[in-house]
């Protein structure tokens, strides 16, 4: 039973049953950086045990004889990443059919989805020599598609040191490298280590030519740790040059274990031009308790609200109730015989200030009324409003520095009422 059970997880996994005895696994906390062509292989950086991987985010390779047949993705780190790093899915299968490569991308319940491309299948193809000649996209019908860059198939050959990258739509119409970036043919140089160290612009005679805005290549720069620490922009003449955002030098800084953590960017002297810290769940920085006047300022707008249904007062009540306000509580639908919820729109809420206690008789003359904050944090409030008619939960949030409420549910204080 059990090695009936072991099989068939090997066959829901997509994974071959003569693989069993051949399969390893590696973890790394992430993927190198890839900014050029999805012709630069997937690669694991900063390796980590199993240990430290089931207390870490990680990505989980499955290895066939040496041949990487499984990816799945544990890297929780939600900094966004460049769009040819990432594959965005739980699960990239990775087949090998022939002279090809195929990857299909899988949900966590395992069913099949568009990677980050858009697109549900990615075949590439190889020479006799393992040199990857062309990668084309399919849907989930195998039917060939366009990325969501507009790109049906890329074509690579070699080219003395250059691999030469051309791009085509269904249509079989050149396409540019990016929507943002306007290179058409281009010629990848790697390193020794098998690092994209530059990207040309070529044109039809193979020739290095400045694009519309005077770029010609861009040019990277990896650690030992194999991080992408600089990235620079030239002209055809290899002189550094502004890009179309107005930089010629990008750097990056991580942590020891390979979060990036800030990144710089300068002019052609190197002069910095701007610089940020990049923000991530790696290292959350907790907002500091809310201030005394921030507490006195959400108890006054709860209070508001009521003080507006009291005195008639709606220019209160349109101070303390946000226009996408959600009012709501239990009621019941007696055609459907069950409990629903009740909703009570903003507009009605003004209507209510102007209308509703005109008798002068909804409230006693001395409410007793009161105001809890159950938790507040930087933006965010949850309070609990308790007057001589109703227990109300309240949410509000600070926004263009006033405290406004967006989110209410009540109940009747009289319990026999919520009860149908």
């Amino acid at each position: 039973m059990i090695k009936y059970i072991i099989t068939l997880c090997l066959l829901l996994s997509g994974i071959s049953l003569v693989a069993q005895d051949k399969l390893k696994t590696k973890y790394y906390r992430h993927l190198a950086y890839n900014h050029v062509s999805p012709h630069v292989p997937i690669k694991g950086i900063y390796p980590i045990s199993k240990t430290e991987a089931d207390t870490s985010s990680h990505y989980k390779f499955t290895f066939h004889n040496d041949q990487l047949v499984e990816i799945v993705n544990h890297h929780y780190n939600s900094q966004r990443q460049h769009p040819l790093t990432t594959f965005d899915a739980y699960k990239v299968m990775i087949n090998y059919l022939h002279n090809q490569e195929v990857r299909t991308f899988y949900d966590p319940n395992g069913k099949r989805i568009a990677n980050e491309r858009g697109v549900y299948k990615e075949v590439f193809t190889y020479d006799k020599k393992g040199f990857v000649t062309s990668l084309e996209f399919f849907d989930l019908e195998d039917r060939t598609m366009e990325s969501n860059w507009g790109i049906h198939s890329y074509q690579w050959s070699k080219h003395k040191k250059m691999v030469i990258e051309k791009r085509y739509n269904l249509a079989d119409s050149a396409v540019s490298i990016s929507p943002y970036f306007s290179f058409g043919t281009t010629g990848i140089v790697y390193d020794k280590n098998g690092f994209p160290q530059a990207n040309y612009n070529l044109d039809e005679q193979l020739k290095v030519v400045d694009n519309e805005s005077g770029v010609a290549s861009y040019q990277d720069t990896y650690d030992k740790n194999d991080n992408h620490i600089r990235y620079t922009y030239h002209n055809q003449s290899d002189e550094l040059t502004l890009n179309q955002w107005g930089f010629a030098i990008g750097r990056k800084t991580y942590d020891a274990e390979g979060n990036q953590i800030g990144r710089a960017v300068y002019d052609v002297n190197d002069s910095l031009l701007n610089e940020r810290e990049d923000f991530s769940n790696v290292y959350a920085v907790k907002a500091p308790p809310i201030s005394a006047a921030d507490s006195v300022a959400i108890k006054r707008v709860a209070m508001g609200y009521l003080i507006a249904l009291q005195q008639l007062k709606p220019e209160i009540m349109e101070e303390v109730m946000h226009e996408q306000l959600a009012k709501r509580t239990i009621g019941w639908d007696f055609r459907e015989n069950e409990e629903v919820l009740r909703e009570t729109t903003y507009q009605q809420m003004i209507d209510f200030a102007e209308s509703w206690n005109q008798s002068g008789t909804k409230f006693p003359t001395h409410p007793q009324q009161s105001v809890t904050i159950l938790d507040a944090y930087q933006k965010a409030a949850s309070v609990k409003l308790v007057s001589d008619n109703w227990y109300e939960y309240l949410h509000l949030a600070k926004i263009k520095g006033q405290w406004r409420i967006v989110n209410m549910f009540w109940l009747y204080k009289d319990a026999r009422r919520n009860e149908y």
